[in-house]
């Protein structure tokens, strides 16, 4: 754990294991110490005051219990990836793409990435860029959320908007062809093997951590880039083989359950990128979750055959869910949260009695203000409002 990011565990604040825990975790805080010897799900885990840089903040992030909207007899949990500094999962993989890069020699001081993305990996991309002073440009279909595009200019990236109709192998061609042209370094977050690499060495250990010496019966996941489910579910396999892992895509959007394959092409010297569009895709409103072609990091996932089943989602389903969440458990997620804990609620209905069910959140509510999650959530006050405005005398809004 001393290398993973924002790890507070320190020499002089160490104790042994006790027998439950998994053979990686050498050492545990004592503050974090719980029956089994690591950190212990419902306790705080204790983080550093001071970090030498936001990127140290990266990781680490909250499994939580869903009490409320869970069916009784199954315990449901949720890691929330919104707890990353950048709101979500993929400030994983942006960290572990410009560090690898760096390694390798592909990015030098001052250097420009570019890479296209539905928001959140450019968000995540534009953060670690600004913290180590590189330049950063997004390519991004005008179809997601606009407040994506600010975030990522407030952090002060470039967003090159492409066209709805063409989706995300449009927003990727046009990536790939500023990167020939200007000599910059493509981040390939589709592709590039060191998303699901950091995903192994952090999300899947620390899922293996919290779970140390429990029940874990179903972990549950959908995929964009299939970094999560590639890395994390190679591990979690590799330690606990009983661990049954579901893997959800949209409804109308089902490419991997279709049986045809992604046609492929060399870019920049490397293969893997899609050649054009799945031709089992069409638009659906889970954004961040399958783009118009299947990910090769997603399909060499497959290839491992790590998934035990596959369940499709509705998006509307999707989008109540979340808005359950929010309701019900003060869980504020986006419309991909909301589909895999739609998925895993599906699992608990069938699962035996006792079963312990862990979804992945990827990210907040707030990524979607001018989406549909929220159309029918009012600016101004509705007439139930109103009438408690006027149930006392004082600062009422006149209409």
């Amino acid at each position: 754990l001393k290398n993973h990011p924002g790890s507070d565990i320190q020499s002089k604040n160490v104790t042994q294991l006790q027998p439950g825990c998994v053979n990686m975790f050498s050492a545990c805080s004592r503050t974090q110490v719980g029956r089994h010897g690591c950190r212990a799900i419902g306790n705080t885990p204790v983080r550093r005051a001071i970090y030498e840089d936001i990127t140290k903040t990266i990781g680490r992030t909250p499994v939580v219990k869903v009490n409320r909207l869970a069916p009784s007899g199954v315990d449901l949990y949720v890691k929330c990836e919104f707890f990353n500094p950048l709101s979500s999962v993929k400030d994983r993989l942006a960290l572990a793409i410009i560090e690898d890069a760096e390694r390798r020699g592909e990015l030098k001081p001052g250097g420009t990435v570019v890479e296209a993305t539905s928001g959140n990996t450019g968000i995540a991309l534009a953060m670690v860029c600004a913290q180590r002073g590189y330049n950063f440009v997004s390519t991004m279909a005008a179809s997601f959320s606009v407040e994506r595009r600010k975030v990522m200019r407030m952090l002060g990236a470039k967003v090159i908007v492409t066209p709805a109709p063409l989706g995300g192998t449009g927003m990727v061609l046009k990536a790939e062809e500023l990167a020939e042209k200007h000599g910059w370094f493509l981040a390939r977050q589709f592709e590039n093997e060191a998303n699901p690499a950091f995903h192994a060495q952090t999300t899947g250990p620390e899922i293996l951590s919290d779970f140390a010496g429990r029940k874990l019966d179903y972990w549950v996941t959908g995929y964009g880039t299939g970094g999560t489910f590639q890395g994390a579910g190679k591990v979690i396999k590799q330690a606990r083989p009983d661990v049954k892992i579901i893997l959800s895509e949209p409804k109308n959007a089902a490419l991997i359950t279709s049986g045809v394959k992604q046609e492929r092409k060399e870019v920049l010297g490397k293969f893997g990128a899609p050649a054009k569009g799945h031709p089992c895709w069409t638009p659906h409103p889970i954004q961040g979750w399958t783009p118009n072609f299947i990910p090769k990091i997603t399909e060499d996932g497959l290839d491992l055959k790590l998934e035990d089943e596959i369940i499709l989602v509705d998006g509307k389903e999707a989008m109540n869910t979340a808005k359950d969440l929010a309701k019900l458990e003060g869980i504020f997620c986006g419309t991909s949260g909301g589909a895999t804990v739609a998925t895993a609620l599906e699992v608990c209905k069938k699962a035996p009695e006792g079963s312990v069910v862990l979804a992945m959140i990827p990210d907040t509510a707030e990524r979607y203000l001018s989406t549909p999650l929220f159309e029918d959530i009012d600016v101004e006050m509705n007439d139930a409002e109103k009438e408690l405005a006027k149930s006392t005398p004082s600062a009422v809004l006149e209409s």
